[in-house]
């Protein structure tokens, strides 16, 4: 084994931050094609070899949408992730056994 004096990456990125807000129930912000985004953070999944969340925009640029939804996310797209102090509730849109995340959830919330 070799030391090096180079910071290795933390491992998956913004994982663990993911997974902690799926855990505590707690909001996530970030830059997603170049916009600030509030998200609540309901599955972290792979999808051909990336990591992926599905996540309820609670605010996009400071403005809540139009219409509640599950959005998928790359979490290679998410710059600047950071855990909110805001809390969030699952969300009635969210259907646990989605085909799109069900076969590959490393964590979801519970229902």
């Amino acid at each position: 084994m070799y030391l090096s004096d180079k910071p290795e990456s933390a491992p998956n990125g913004g994982a663990p931050v993911i997974l902690e807000g799926i855990v505590r129930k707690k909001c996530i912000s970030a830059t997603y094609n170049r916009l600030h985004v509030l998200l609540a953070p309901h599955v972290l999944f792979t999808k051909n070899d990336a990591l992926y969340v599905a996540a309820v925009t609670i605010e996009r640029e400071g403005q809540r949408p139009r219409e509640e939804k599950v959005g998928l996310f790359k979490l290679d797209g998410l710059v600047g992730l950071q855990l909110d102090d805001r809390d969030f509730v699952t969300s009635s849109v969210y259907e646990p056994e989605d085909e799109r995340f069900v076969s590959s959830k490393l964590m979801a919330v519970e229902a």
